[in-house]
């Protein structure tokens, strides 16, 4: 059977067993008293997080990506706690983009065992990091994403001005031997970094390009494997904790899926060096709030530490 056709597949049974763990796990958490008390908090924040999903996903097929944005306008509201963002994105994107790897397999020509490797390896890497991160406190998850998102901000930016792997043109269809070794390790990487919330569309920019391949290869690779990963890596270990915005998640699912499907029927040719421009300065500016809220949690033990050596 037609690879293409498996993997469209895949997406459609992602589609229902992400929508039925959360129809089984949202009426859980609600059931509890502490989960209504979130349950209407969260509520507040209904609209406006509908749109950070709309406009989120809508840049997400444009290859911008999802998570910078949303996470940062998350940021600016306080919209989602620092403590669910990673879930939040984690679950409630993994609709969205299934739709987007269902619709961009078959874009563009691309080697099978590249892209299949590549996938499976993003997944793998989600499975590991996605057991680590959801057990991790705030404070942690705060030092995480500030450091992630520095990095890919950092990426973003040379992709702006067309610096190292992102000035090579390359029109391969598919690496082999030790290029195909090392790309695997990295998306492995990427699939673990993608559990605290770091979006894997950048740097899988740079590796596409540094591996000499077409650049629209990275898209079937980055929504493929973001959707996989997503569904059957990360997306059921974060419900399974409860570790998500019940709503944010909710408007993700749908208002995000709604943005998606209208990016990719309306839009074909659109400039995006103003909008990469300004996703890239709120990129930088959500990795130094993610940095200075961790700073700021340390003070108390910074605090504490010094009153005990002095009464030592």
């Amino acid at each position: 059977m037609n690879a293409i056709i498996v993997m469209k597949a895949l997406c459609i049974i992602g589609i229902i067993f992400t929508a039925i763990l959360l129809m089984r796990s949202v009426p859980k958490i609600r059931a509890t008293e502490e989960g209504q008390a979130r349950w209407e908090k969260e509520k507040k924040h209904t609209v406006y997080n509908s749109i950070v999903a709309f406009v989120a996903n809508f840049l997400d097929v444009l290859g911008i990506g999802s998570y910078a944005t949303s996470t940062g306008a998350y940021k600016i509201k306080g919209s989602v706690d620092d403590m669910y963002i990673p879930g939040t994105l984690n679950v409630g994107d993994t609709i969205p983009v299934l739709i987007e790897a269902f619709l961009f397999f078959g874009f563009v020509e691309i080697d099978k065992l590249t892209l299949v490797s590549m996938l499976l390896a993003m997944i793998v890497g989600s499975k590991v990091g996605a057991n680590v991160v959801s057990k991790l406190d705030a404070e942690k998850i705060r030092l995480g994403m500030g450091v992630g998102l520095l990095v890919v901000g950092v990426v973003m930016a040379l992709k702006q001005l067309q610096i190292g792997p992102f000035g090579m043109v390359g029109m391969a269809t598919g690496i082999y031997g030790i290029k195909l070794v090392v790309s695997v390790i990295i998306e492995f990487v990427l699939g673990a970094l993608m559990t605290i919330g770091v979006g894997a569309y950048a740097p899988t920019f740079a590796l596409v390009s540094m591996m000499g391949m077409n650049v629209q290869s990275a898209f079937p690779i980055m929504m493929g494997g973001c959707a996989f990963l997503m569904t059957f890596g990360a997306g059921p270990e974060f419900i399974k904790t409860g570790r998500y915005d019940m709503i944010a998640t909710i408007t993700n699912a749908t208002f995000g899926s709604l943005g998606a499907i209208i990016a990719y029927l309306f839009v074909k040719s659109v400039p995006l060096t103003i909008l990469l421009w300004i996703v890239v300065a709120v990129v930088f500016y959500t990795a130094i709030m993610f940095i200075r809220d961790y700073m700021k949690s340390r003070e108390p033990k910074a605090k504490a530490k010094s009153v005990v050596a002095e009464e030592k």
